[in-house]
């Protein structure tokens, strides 16, 4: 699976995302390990690492603004869910592959998924979509 590329967040347990884009986080992955992005309210930048199916945050820094409580909370959420490891899984719930397709021919149908599940270890979820694939 390729993360590289700019993804949406569509859903965060416990928190609402907006369907406006003000406040809809976003992640973009760089294939040098830096993520940046917006967390709801807040710019995040930091690094970012695979081995196997699961996905670890080095320390994100964040702007220090504060915003609408639906967005902050959305925020709180998120960074919460992002301090930990979290397992990559496919839209329908299968774990998922951090083998380059390019790379790995038996890696050819996880290569570029246009929804990926994070999940925490107690069944915690962020949801994103593909947005800008980057090659």
């Amino acid at each position: 699976m390729r993360l590289v590329g700019t993804w949406t967040v569509t859903a965060v347990t416990g928190a609402t995302v907006p369907a406006d884009d003000r406040h809809r986080p976003w992640l973009t992955f760089d294939g040098d390990g830096q993520v940046y992005g917006m967390s709801g309210v807040n710019r995040v930048r930091g690094t970012w690492s695979v081995e196997g199916d699961v996905l670890t945050f080095g320390p994100l820094a964040s702007t220090m603004m504060a915003g609408p409580p639906d967005a902050m909370t959305l925020e709180h959420a998120l960074h919460t869910l992002l301090a930990g490891p979290l397992t990559l899984h496919t839209a329908d719930g299968a774990a998922a592959s951090s083998a380059d397709p390019l790379l790995d021919p038996s890696a050819a149908g996880a290569g570029r998924p246009a929804i990926v599940d994070l999940l925490a270890s107690d069944g915690a979820l962020v949801e994103l979509r593909r947005t800008t694939p980057r090659n």
